[in-house]
Formats: structure tokens, C-alpha cells, sequence
């Protein structure tokens, strides 16, 4: 036998030794204990009378399993010293003796000798205990009750991991080794499992093997515990793991609230601006401070023509559902050419390509989305007819020029938005462009690629509130470049 199981044995056979005068008074027919006291002298009496027969007939598991009922014997011994004057006087009087035995290897006798107390805690949890020894799950499960903590308790690995499944645990106490599924691998398989790698887990053992110890702070636990275990230590231990536990909970719970947010905000926003708004809203809420910057913009307008008679021949839902289709089938478009949607006037579309997002091809990109929404007015059409709904024309408007790009209104309510002079001079043009065709500015064609597109012949609009004429061209399809 080893020399640590040589000085368990010792020790064990002195707190045998004090527990004799305990033992004689228990068996005495005047002595008698009330509930719930009387299930802790059962225990420690059983516990005593196991110690007995170990040392009698040693196990393989010699030290460890000493250990284990040494840890039991202490715990009760604590247990009921609490409660010490509830007790019949010659169990007050053989008491202290045993716990002075049971208190450390060395056994400095004392009859002053104070347990620990448990006091109930602050922030009582869940835990689950798990150990093959029946004595410490009893132990562990009465220690942490009268703390204020639910416990549930698994006889092994396999259950220990079923029960973690199923159940919500603030911290695990886990026994390194048992029979089947040992403490270790029950260790490394929830730090692999997503839902419980941020569990706490206490690893609990009579083996004083310092390299084992650093493998199981190494493999993840957060804590090493000896047996026989200091039960206000423990206490202590598990309450900074519940604290750990609480703290990763609320990061988790703030975790989901804030991706709760970033649907929302995209599932709301999204169907008004474009993702590139949405996702700068989201990476710098900074962003939704007023104010803005000089950018350059190349601006589109389109609108329904005929709308206002349009609306007034048609019912409610049948105006809204052209509307409806329409701004889908052309939002959709702009978004994968990489433009914004300033706002929706009545039938029309506003909507910039360069802010808040700049790319070098912006007037092209914009020229290429007009031509693509040209064409899809057609689809339009045809769902159009297939619910008994008139055909429609549309057109488009393109200018280029500088903006003041940012968010505009009020601390109450903002929107992203451009204002400026070339946002007026786009309306203009749009207001003389004919049913079905693209009107684009001097401004923007000479920001486009040579040869990229075809245009018809310029012409030389005076329009209201404007001094200069403006020139325009109307835009035929792409260019010999493109082809």
C-alpha cells in the first residue's frame, strides 16, 4: 500500500477512534434524535460503520474510496454540528471530538474546534453533482440544499451527460473517477458541445496528482477540489461559478437581443433602404446622427405616366397593387445595381447611385439599371394583365451633380437622404421625358465610358426655375463597347 493510502488509513482508524464515545451514545435506547437530524446521524453512522469495513477489507480503489466516506463523515459531522443544540447532550458532548478527528490528517484534537458554517446563498442555481459514491451525492445534495441550491444528482458519465441534455445547469460538480465514462471525458466532451462549453465544472478527487490536476484546468474546468472537500470552500467555489455562469448568460441573452434588433431593423428598414444604408446603420450607429457631406451623386427619377387619371379610374386595391408591383420589380433592380432609394413620391422613385456608398462606375451603373428597368416593365405588364389590371408606362430621369448626402429632419425623426441643386434640375428633366424613355443629363453622359451606350439626339430643355437650358440625351440601349 502507498504511503498516501497508508497516512488515509491512519487517519481513518483516529477518527474511528474518536467516534466511539458518538457511536455509544447513538445506541443508547434514552438517546434519541428528531427528523430531519435523525437522517444525518443515520448517515454518518453508516458512513463510520463503511469506513470499518474498508479498513478491514481494502478495495482496489483503497484511497479513494476512504476518502469519499472521510469527506461523508466530515460533511454530516458539520451538518449536525450546525444544529448542535437540537441534540441530545451526550451527542453535544462526543461531537466535537469526531470533527476535531475528521478536520485534517493531523488531527489536532480540540473541543473548541468550530465547523465551518454554510450559510444560505446569495445566488442559489442549479447543480448538478456526479459521482458513483452514494454517500457524497447524499452529502453534496444536503450541503447545497440548506444553501438556498436545487440539486440533481447523476450516478455516472453517461447519465450526467443525458441530464445536461435536458436540463438547464448553472455549475457541475464532477468526481474524476468512475466507473464507465470517467469524469475526464465527461469534461471533454461539454466543452466541445456548444450549449454547455460555458457550463462551470468542479472536478472533484481524492487523487492528489498535481499532473492530473493541471490536465483537467487545461481541458477546461474550472475548478479542483480535493477530497475530503472544505464544504464552505465549495460553497464558495460554486458561487463564483454561478456568478461566471449568470455573467455568460446575459452576454448570451444580449447576444440574441441585439440579432434580434439586426432582423428587425434589416426586416424593417430593408423595405426602404438599400442594404448598404441598413448595414452602415448597424456597424456604426453613429451613422444615425444628422448631418451630411458633399457627394457626388448621379440621381434617378421615374415615375408612372398617367397615374393620377389612373388612380382615379381604378378602386383603392387595385392602384395599390400596380403601385405595389411596380416599385418591387424596380427597388429590386436598383438595389443589384448598387443605388439607394432616397423615398417613394406617390407613383415615383427616387434614388441616387454614390451615396452612401461611392464606386467609381456610378453613372454607368445607373444608365445600365435605367435600361434594365426599361426592360422589365414588360414583366410588369404581364402580371399586370393576368389580374385584369391596365398595362402602364413609365420614365425615367438621370442627372449627375453634387449633393448633400446624410441624414436630414429632426432628433424625433430622420431619413437618409441627398438635397441640393441637382436634385431639382433630375425633376426637371424627368418632367419632360416622354412614356418609356430614358432622359439622361450632359452631366451624366460625359461621366459615362465612350461607346458604353447609344443615345438619340440631345435636346434643349427650359424649364422652370432653372436660368441655363439644360441638355439632354435620350438614352437608346448599350453601346458598341458593350457589344
Amino acid at each position: 500500500m502507498s504511503s498516501e493510502s497508508d497516512h488515509s488509513e491512519q487517519w481513518a482508524a483516529r477518527i474511528l477512534s474518536s467516534a466511539e464515545p458518538l457511536l455509544a451514545a447513538i445506541s443508547r435506547a434514552t438517546v434519541t434524535v428528531e427528523p430531519p437530524l435523525d437522517a444525518d446521524i443515520n448517515a454518518l453512522s453508516e458512513a463510520l460503520t463503511r469506513v470499518k469495513s474498508l479498513l478491514a477489507h481494502p478495495s482496489g480503489e483503497f484511497n479513494h474510496d476512504l476518502l469519499n466516506l472521510i469527506g461523508a463523515i466530515r460533511g454530516y459531522g458539520e451538518m449536525l454540528y450546525e444544529d448542535v443544540e437540537l441534540l441530545h447532550p451526550a451527542l453535544q458532548s462526543a461531537l466535537p471530538q469526531l470533527l476535531s478527528a475528521a478536520e485534517s490528517k493531523q488531527a489536532i484534537a480540540s473541543d473548541e474546534s468550530e465547523p465551518l458554517d454554510v450559510s444560505t446563498s446569495e445566488a442559489p442555481g442549479v447543480i448538478l453533482a456526479v459521482d458513483d459514491m452514494p454517500e457524497n451525492r447524499e452529502l453534496i445534495s444536503r450541503l447545497l440544499t440548506r444553501a438556498g441550491h436545487t440539486v440533481i444528482s447523476a450516478v455516472s458519465g453517461e447519465e450526467a451527460l443525458e441530464l445536461l441534455e435536458t436540463r438547464g445547469v448553472d455549475v457541475v460538480l464532477l468526481d474524476l473517477m468512475m466507473p464507465g465514462i470517467g469524469g475526464a471525458e465527461v469534461l471533454k466532451r461539454m466543452k466541445e458541445h456548444e450549449d454547455l462549453r460555458a457550463t462551470p465544472v468542479i472536478m472533484i478527487s481524492g487523487r492528489q496528482d498535481m499532473d492530473q490536476i493541471i490536465a483537467c484546468i487545461q481541458a477546461g474546468a474550472d475548478d479542483y477540489l480535493l477530497k475530503p472537500f472544505n464544504p464552505v470552500l465549495l460553497q464558495a467555489r460554486i458561487s463564483a461559478g454561478i456568478e461566471r455562469k449568470r455573467w455568460h448568460d446575459r452576454e448570451e441573452e444580449y447576444r440574441h437581443q441585439l440579432e434580434r434588433n439586426e432582423r428587425f431593423i434589416r426586416h424593417t428598414f430593408g423595405r426602404y433602404l438599400s442594404d448598404d444604408i441598413v448595414s452602415q446603420l448597424l456597424e456604426a450607429p453613429e451613422g444615425l446622427e444628422l448631418g451630411g457631406d458633399l457627394r457626388e451623386v448621379t440621381i434617378m427619377m421615374s415615375d408612372i405616366c398617367g397615374f393620377t387619371s389612373l388612380a382615379e379610374r381604378l378602386p383603392p386595391p387595385q392602384v395599390v397593387s400596380i403601385l405595389n408591383r411596380y416599385f418591387e420589380h424596380m427597388t429590386g433592380i436598383i438595389f443589384d445595381h448598387g443605388g439607394t432609394i432616397d423615398e417613394f413620391l406617390g407613383d415615383a422613385i427616387l434614388a441616387v447611385f454614390g451615396a452612401p456608398h461611392r464606386h467609381d462606375d456610378d453613372p454607368a451603373r445607373a444608365v445600365r439599371c435605367a435600361l434594365a428597368m426599361q426592360e422589365a416593365i414588360s414583366t410588369v405588364n404581364a402580371e399586370n394583365e393576368i389580374e385584369g389590371l391596365p398595362t402602364i408606362q413609365h420614365r425615367i430621369a438621370l442627372n449627375t451633380g453634387s449633393v448633400i448626402a446624410g441624414n436630414i429632419g429632426s432628433d424625433r425623426r430622420a431619413k437618409y437622404g441627398c438635397v441640393g441643386h441637382a436634385m431639382n434640375v433630375t425633376s426637371r428633366i424627368e418632367g419632360e421625358t416622354y412614356p418609356d424613355e430614358i432622359l439622361i443629363s450632359a452631366n451624366t453622359r460625359d461621366a459615362l465610358p465612350t461607346d458604353a451606350f447609344s443615345f438619340g439626339e440631345a435636346r434643349h430643355l427650359s424649364v422652370k426655375g432653372i436660368e441655363d437650358a439644360i441638355v439632354v440625351y435620350p438614352v437608346l440601349g448599350m453601346g458598341i463597347s458593350h457589344a
